[in-house]
């Protein structure tokens, strides 16, 4: 691919102008432990309108103007010469988040540990709805919140993208779940597999639930504070939207300044946190081929499945990030990059 441009879906700055337009860009360069994807189809999340706005700046690199996006699926076209696990031809699913590089673009630079066999009941519009929401919700149940059977874990916005993933993964765990949504969502949510569903127009599930082990985070505003009275002394709140915590700067190796500055942010939900007995952290999702692979068992087996709002062409991709950002998708927006896909 040496000297070969692409196009791609970029933002020039960080702002409320980040300047988000298709671009020509210079093909990726394949180092020995990479792969190089053609990508067939790639997954939006919120996260994706939030980089450019610069709230991660200081937190996440980018060369600008950088490729936007974190999720893809696709067919391997090239491997480094340390690749052992993939082969040209191969489909394959992935997360790029976190590596500098972006998904929404004709191809993808993909190391071979952040890389998973496509799971062979899935067309690769489902595969990319998945890798941030599946690592997302096995790294914060499986790993952080070590969710066992028989226990209780809420997880609001049932609907959601993380959501509709995090219910199924959850239930398969063996655990009971609790989740909120409108009105018109709460027997699509039931079917899901939540246990208990309240619908936030007409109760506060703060009145109403009580008992929980875990808490996942998912919503803005003041809902994570509120979760902590339906915790169990001893119970746990993994937050994917923040407030940061030091614990999260020191992982990461910031300077003292951001140190203090996400241990001020978070100061008042570890004070609520810690009057309840319970505990708090930050968490930010990581590629992991290894993980996918075990989710793409799960999935084959059909015990969880992928639940896709809407699919748009590539072209379409600004589009896309617009639909997505009014908050109404009941499950995940995909770009596919052809009509034949």
């Amino acid at each position: 691919m040496k000297n070969k441009t692409m196009k791609a879906l970029t933002f020039k700055r960080y702002g409320k102008s980040p300047e988000i337009d298709f671009t020509e860009v210079a093909c990726p360069a394949l180092k020995a432990d990479e792969i190089l994807v053609k990508v067939y189809a790639a997954g939006l999340n919120p996260i994706d309108n939030m980089i450019p706005t610069g709230i991660f700046k200081a937190v996440l690199s980018f060369q600008l103007p950088a490729t936007l996006g974190s999720d893809l699926s696709g067919v391997v076209t090239e491997v480094g010469s340390r690749v052992t696990r993939f082969k040209p031809g191969d489909a394959v699913f992935a997360s790029i988040f976190d590596l500098g590089a972006g998904s929404l673009a004709e191809f993808a630079v993909v190391p071979e540990s952040a890389a998973a066999m496509k799971p062979a009941n899935l067309d690769f519009v489902q595969a990319a709805s998945l890798p941030m929401v599946a690592l997302t919700s096995w790294q914060a149940l499986k790993e952080r919140a070590r969710l066992q059977p028989g226990q209780k874990v809420f997880i609001p916005a049932g609907s959601g993208g993380i959501g509709t993933f995090a219910i199924q993964l959850a239930k398969s765990l063996g655990a009971t779940v609790g989740t909120t949504t409108s009105t018109s969502n709460v027997e699509w949510v039931s079917r899901l597999g939540a246990d208990e569903v309240v619908d936030y127009k007409q109760q506060e599930f703060e009145k109403v639930l009580s008992g929980y082990d875990v808490v996942l985070g998912t919503l803005r505003g003041d809902t994570l504070e509120k979760s902590v009275s339906i915790l169990k002394p001893g119970g746990s709140i993994v937050s994917l939207i923040g407030p940061l915590d030091a614990a999260f700067a020191r992982a990461r190796r910031l300077n003292l300044f951001l140190t203090l500055v996400f241990g001020l942010m978070s100061r008042k939900i570890m004070r609520l946190s810690k009057k309840r007995d319970v505990t708090y952290s930050f968490l930010f999702v990581h590629p992991d081929g290894d993980q996918l692979t075990e989710i793409g068992k799960l999935l084959e087996t059909e015990r969880i499945k992928p639940v896709i709002d809407k699919v748009f062409l590539f072209e379409e991709a600004k589009s896309a990030l617009a639909y997505l950002a009014q908050g109404r998708a009941k499950g995940k927006v995909v770009i596919k990059m052809n009509e034949s896909i």
